[in-house]
């Protein structure tokens, strides 16, 4: 579980085919390694990876083949940079919303322009994570828990500010440019409630095999 809140930009220093899969090698200069251990889960732009390697300033993780066909690391190329987000302890203070670093889909940036200090981003996303999107809330881009500024049909706004410019990849977006996004979960999980009861209370059909056979219709 992370919160979106980026502690370091990488490079990938490392993209290995394995197969239909493959494996990334990730530095980083700024990202605390000194408690990761094999095994742990490091978001990289976004996408929960699993450390198989590591040393002292950088990690290899394994990518499936679903991982590739879901997020834009098929577009990704060795010098790339990246948002790291270790998965986050109990005692964490929670400054961005819940993460799962599971991609929902692929956007796409259409839309950049300077306002005042701060950049304003479109961003086109997949149809059928519009409903998920609001609003005021959140929403996870590149590893990135940001707010929704406004909506149009199948996009969202962004408003950047300098100092998250500064700390994450979202100040080098441009215009075509592939984001992995994260709808808020707390959206699935309100959808899956509301579905869920809308079944329970679904009168049950009378129609049977039987009823057919009797009538001539089988």
């Amino acid at each position: 579980m992370f919160t979106g809140i980026v502690e370091a930009v990488g490079t990938l220093t490392a993209i290995t085919p394995k197969g239909e899969d493959i494996s990334v090698t990730v530095s980083s200069n700024t990202l605390d390694m000194s408690d990761v251990k094999l095994g742990d889960s490091i978001a990289t732009n976004g996408v929960c990876l699993t450390v198989v390697e590591f040393n002292s300033h950088s990690y290899t993780a394994d990518l499936s083949l679903e991982t590739l066909q879901k997020t834009g690391f098929t577009d990704y190329q060795a010098g790339d940079k990246v948002n790291l987000e270790k998965a986050m302890l109990p005692t964490t203070r929670f400054g961005g919303h819940i993460v799962s670093g599971h991609v929902d889909g692929v956007g796409e940036i259409v839309e950049r322009n300077q306002v005042g200090r701060s950049i304003e981003f479109w961003v086109a996303m997949p149809a059928e994570l519009s409903k998920y999107v609001a609003e005021k809330g959140s929403i996870t881009v590149d590893g990135i828990s940001l707010t929704v500024n406004a909506l149009r049909k199948n996009a969202f706004k962004l408003t950047i500010v300098p100092h998250t410019g500064s700390e994450t990849t979202i100040a080098d977006f441009h215009v075509g440019r592939k984001v992995n996004l994260e709808v808020d979960v707390l959206a699935r999980y309100m959808e899956r409630l509301l579905t869920s009861q809308q079944q329970e209370s679904a009168p049950e059909s009378r129609l049977t095999m039987e009823f057919l056979q009797q009538n001539g219709f089988a």
